[in-house]
């Protein structure tokens, strides 16, 4: 290994007390190849093995809570012990050599799928109407019930103990890309009128749920991590400042890492007092030491990896880079950089050692990534 590409393999240590082996995380990546009632298929073992081999941390695709929340065809379910069989396989190869392995728990909130969810029903904070993943038409979701928020709660909290049950080392909150924890943050989805127009109410009440259910059920290295969004497009969508007070809250809160989500590590903020300044250093800067920060977005070379690390975060999460290639940090570990596999190839005999459903979707172009034949 070249000496410049050593600080992406010293090993960190949580809050909670756990060592991670490196700065290398595999970011939770939809892959659309669970069976359809959610539970673990045989194809993505081998899929989730190779990708977690060299990682520090390796989590899994987003995960469904509660039925309603199921918002991609062949996503993996946490909602029922009857998930726990085949969740247990997935975590046995997933921390087989040596990363730790957390699944991420998810409600899809307005992005759920009418054809995937009890009778067609869509709930979200307030009443809107969108398209989701693969939709062509819009779909409408109802103001989801007081009941039903209190019931969402305890679900996280439920899918929490059943990740504990089939051995997985922790789990990673889903407050992301529009689901539905970002949708209570968000002033363009969330436009109550009672109790959770608060912003802030229902991603700590998750996390507090959380937290209870790791206490009660787990030893004290399971490990809580919080994925979020910084920004949004919609209007009024989520800013830099609101975000600032989200993660005033969320660092005071037990958890062991936080993950900013993003397309591009290094982009930068579209507006207001924060304006053309790099999100990432602005958000390591705010959360200010007291939880490590993952940074994610279009690194596909050693040398992208080396240039996210220094922005100050503490780990660096690999999607479409660790799906095109599966040994990218082996080779870098070998020394083997130039044989790195940095461009979808649809000509490829082993097909990226991708599963088949996910395979046809890079072919068709559904994902944006760096493309031999440039369609």
């Amino acid at each position: 290994m070249e000496k410049k590409y050593e600080t992406l393999f010293t090993e960190y240590t949580l809050p909670n007390g756990v060592a991670i082996r490196n700065r290398f995380v595999l970011a939770p990546l939809t892959h659309i190849s669970s069976n359809d009632d959610g539970t673990i298929a045989d194809v993505e073992l081998p899929y989730m093995e190779k990708r977690s081999k060299d990682v520090g941390i390796s989590i899994t695709a987003a995960s469904n809570v509660t039925d309603l929340g199921k918002a991609f065809p062949g996503q993996p379910s946490v909602a029922h012990d009857s998930d726990i069989p085949g969740l247990k396989k997935l975590a046995d190869v997933m921390k087989k050599n040596g990363a730790k392995a957390l699944v991420q728990i998810h409600h899809g909130g307005a992005q759920s799928l009418p054809n995937l969810t009890p009778g067609g029903d869509v709930a979200a904070p307030s009443p809107v109407d969108l398209k989701s993943f693969g939709q062509k038409e819009e779909h409408h979701a109802r103001e989801i019930t007081p009941d039903e928020i209190r019931e969402t709660i305890k679900a996280f909290g439920e899918a929490t103990r059943r990740a504990i049950e089939a051995g997985f080392d922790g789990v990673e909150i889903h407050g992301a890309n529009h689901y539905l924890i970002h949708q209570f943050v968000s002033p363009y989805y969330n436009r109550r009128d009672d109790e959770w127009k608060d912003p802030f109410k229902f991603p700590l009440e998750v996390v507090e749920s959380v937290v209870a259910a790791a206490e009660k059920y787990a030893d004290k290295d399971f490990i809580i991590g919080y994925r979020f969004s910084p920004e949004e497009a919609e209007e009024p969508g989520i800013r830099m400042e609101l975000t600032k007070e989200l993660l005033e809250h969320l660092r005071e809160q037990p958890l062991d890492y936080l993950h900013a989500s993003l397309f591009d590590i290094h982009s930068k903020t579209r507006e207001g007092q924060y304006k053309d300044k790099e999100r990432i250093k602005l958000l390591h800067e705010w959360i200010g030491g007291k939880m490590p920060l993952i940074g994610i977005g279009s690194i596909f070379t050693p040398e992208d990896a080396l240039s996210a690390l220094e922005t100050g975060v503490e780990f660096i999460a690999l999607g479409r880079e660790l799906l095109l290639d599966p040994r990218f940090i082996e080779k870098i570990k070998d020394g083997k950089t130039d044989e790195i596999i940095s461009y979808f190839d649809p000509t490829r005999e082993d097909k990226h050692e991708l599963p088949p459903n996910l395979w046809k979707q890079f072919d068709q172009g559904f994902y944006p990534l760096p493309r031999k034949d440039d369609k």
